[in-house]
């Protein structure tokens, strides 16, 4: 959906846009194995997503052998003991479809976007990748260039690029969520191929993944399908990691200043949340899009339109399985100093502390949070990620049937609240990121 068809969509009221979520009618079954299963029919297309998550994300990991899930997720394209190297893109683009995959804090996701008569075929790949991938040194060492490349383009020589690992390693202490995704490239180096066989081992099996499939399908048909392709496949025998480490409080705020290869500052400010699914956590949320999602929006106003002080401001709450973060920053305008920057997105987040939110900007908020849902789950991909995600982060994939109600039922103080209590400077971690000196 473009951006000027959701501009329209927020002009109308919130009753309308709760009439347009249809139920999202979904099976689920479970195989002796222990892999979750989730199937959602849609035949007003002839497509069909077919997606894998594991439950493993950076903070399984090693701290010594820091990267690994997101290694896999480039690892896993090289083939395996029936698909040739190089040959797993060919065959989904041979059939007409696409795929991709993407690794968070918490899991690793693979999918693919297929003709409906190409499912068997997404399901035969998906399950060469989880029971016979090629980990071996010609491919550990290919993708070992492919990683090293991404961070030199995506964070190394990125402006801001390297703002969440930054703040992410002050905001946590013990905690894995203080290390990047992306990992220590020396740690990648050192690592030995039976390293890398392991953590396939550990994570890449039945009983931690859940097989999410939505679109033009028949539902006995594809569960036959999901049977033949996985049910085979030996469960682990020992129980999946699972960190269990409490982050202490931030005991105080913290500040510190980063020099980085960029023209205009920067100000990053980190506060402590709840994590995803719990009640405070749908305020914060709310909260996050009050200030910064859409042109009217609190940061945007007051920074950019008004005071002129930035060129780009945002407020991001990490939605994570344990406790997260949410990130407030502002790019400073030509001639604006981090500090003053600093003090008027401060100034933003006490308004809402002090000031009741109008009626008619409350209103605003919950059709922005509607809208999200209604965009989210318009493709058959977003419908298959999202029923993964509930089910593997929360036990109930119906969420994506209830969860709006949730956050319609976050009230104005709801808001105050929670800016209260987590927007506090105690309770964050402020970067000034500046432009690194000239040298003579």
């Amino acid at each position: 959906m473009n951006r000027f068809i959701i501009t329209i969509l927020l002009g109308f009221s919130g009753t309308f846009m709760h009439a347009q979520l249809n139920k999202i009618e979904f099976q689920e079954f479970d195989l002796d194995n222990g892999l979750h299963v989730i199937l959602h029919q849609d035949k007003s297309i002839p497509i069909v997503a077919v997606s894998v998550m594991y439950h493993v994300g950076s903070k399984n990991e090693n701290p010594n052998r820091t990267g690994f899930a997101h290694f896999f997720e480039h690892l896993l394209f090289e083939g395996s003991e029936n698909v040739v190297r190089g040959e797993f893109d060919k065959y989904i683009s041979k059939a007409g479809g696409s795929n991709n995959a993407n690794t968070s804090w918490d899991r690793t996701y693979y999918h693919e976007i297929l003709p409906s008569n190409q499912l068997e075929l997404g399901l035969w790949l998906e399950s060469e990748r989880m029971l016979h991938a090629k980990v071996e040194n010609v491919g550990i060492e290919t993708q070992r260039q492919v990683v090293k490349e991404e961070r030199r383009q995506r964070i190394d020589n990125q402006p801001y690029g390297t703002f969440l690992e930054e703040v992410m390693k002050r905001a946590y202490k013990v905690h894995p969520y203080r290390w990047p995704i992306i990992g220590s490239m020396a740690h990648l180096d050192a690592a030995q191929e039976a390293d890398y066989k392991n953590f396939y081992k550990d994570f890449y099996v039945p009983n931690n993944a859940i097989v999410s499939i939505a679109g033009d399908i028949d539902y006995e048909n594809a569960k036959a399908q999901v049977i033949k392709y996985f049910g085979s496949i030996p469960k682990s025998t020992k129980p999946v990691f699972r960190p269990n480490i409490v982050e202490p409080p931030l005991g105080g705020e913290v500040r510190d200043t980063f020099y980085d290869n960029i023209q205009l500052p920067g100000v990053l400010m980190a506060y402590r949340i709840p994590a995803g699914g719990t009640p405070d956590y749908y305020a914060v949320a709310m909260l996050g899009t009050l200030l910064s999602q859409g042109e009217s929006s609190r940061l945007q106003k007051a920074l950019v339109d008004e005071q002129q002080k930035a060129v780009q401001v945002g407020n991001i709450p990490l939605d994570l399985e344990n406790p997260g973060v949410s990130i407030a920053y502002a790019i400073c305008s030509m001639g604006t100093d981090a500090l003053d920057a600093e003090k008027s997105v401060t100034a933003e987040i006490d308004r809402i502390k002090t000031e009741t939110i109008s009626d008619e900007e409350f209103q605003k908020l919950r059709n922005q949070v509607e809208n999200d849902f209604v965009t989210s789950n318009a493709r058959v991909a977003g419908i298959a990620e999202s029923l993964a995600n509930y089910k593997m982060y929360y036990g109930d994939a119906n969420l994506i049937n209830t969860e709006l109600d949730r956050y319609l039922a976050v009230t104005k103080e709801d808001i105050r609240r929670a800016a209260t209590k987590y927007y506090t400077k105690d309770n964050r971690v402020v970067m000034h990121y500046l432009p690194k000196p000239v040298k003579p």
